[in-house]
């Protein structure tokens, strides 16, 4: 990605300045530990942040989109829970994205069934879920999204094209994998944090005072917390006239591959 690149550069080309000049006058050396400090400090966050497009490009929302739309995304399923999700979308008539852990997918195949019975739309969110995912080389996360492509493929009969990585965190690694499976990274610009927090109306305030056209919601499948949140949601956006539309539809993009 060109803005890593660009950093390093960037970075690089100071410490060299630091390092010529050091040999005519005298420069601390702790300027150069500023400088690498900084340059930490800008990896880090364009590492974490997914919306940064530091590694990788993803699509956060549709900055363009002028109508009231607006895309709901599940994470970490499918779970038991993820029926009581269900539940609720077909209760409001509205379609989500469900980005699926492999490992889930093997553990709940009925639940997998149901989601695309019901015309939602199941992307893929590695096969372990690892929280040692982001220190994976390249050909272990190729072998990870592969995997649970084909566990996806295996009931829907065809390939997911989009991948949302674990934690929303990106690296050199992940961007080399992806230029192989092609995946196209889905990310978020509401973030729910219903898999940290537990307190409803926290949850519930923090979605709805970000709502606006072209947002994508992060919400996860695995809590009854979000149950509970997630129908005063489809309420709140039908009182303000927004319609819930599938991911794909939203960003203009193929959700799986021809």
């Amino acid at each position: 990605m060109l803005k890593h690149k660009a950093v390093a550069i960037f970075f690089t080309t100071i410490l060299a300045i630091l390092a010529i000049a050091s040999l005519f006058v005298a420069i601390e050396i702790g300027y150069a530990v500023i400088v690498i400090f900084v340059w930490f400090i800008v990896v880090l966050y364009g590492s974490t942040f997914i919306f940064s497009n530091y590694h990788v490009h993803a699509y956060c929302s549709n900055p363009l989109e002028t109508e009231k739309k607006i895309a709901i995304t599940f994470d970490d399923g499918p779970s038991p829970n993820t029926t009581l999700i269900l539940e609720v979308l077909e209760k409001y008539q509205v379609k989500a994205a469900f980005f699926c852990i492999g490992q889930q997918v093997e553990k709940h195949p009925e639940i997998v069934r149901k989601l695309i019975s019901e015309n939602h739309i199941i992307a893929n969110h590695s096969y372990e879920h690892s929280s040692f995912f982001d220190f994976l080389r390249r050909d272990s996360v190729i072998e990870e999204l592969r995997k649970t492509d084909a566990l996806i493929e295996k009931y829907l009969g065809k390939k997911p094209q989009f991948f949302r990585p674990p934690y929303g965190v990106t690296n050199p690694s992940i961007r080399r994998a992806l230029e192989v499976t092609k995946h196209k990274v889905i990310g978020w610009n509401i973030r729910s944090l219903d898999g940290i927090i537990k307190n409803e109306k926290f949850i519930y305030k923090r979605i709805i005072k970000r709502v606006k056209p072209g947002a994508i919601i992060l919400m996860h499948d695995t809590t009854f917390e979000t149950v509970q949140v997630l129908e005063q949601l489809l309420l709140f956006l039908e009182k303000n006239k927004y319609e819930v539309v599938p991911i794909d539809q939203l960003l203009n993009l193929k959700a799986y591959e021809n």
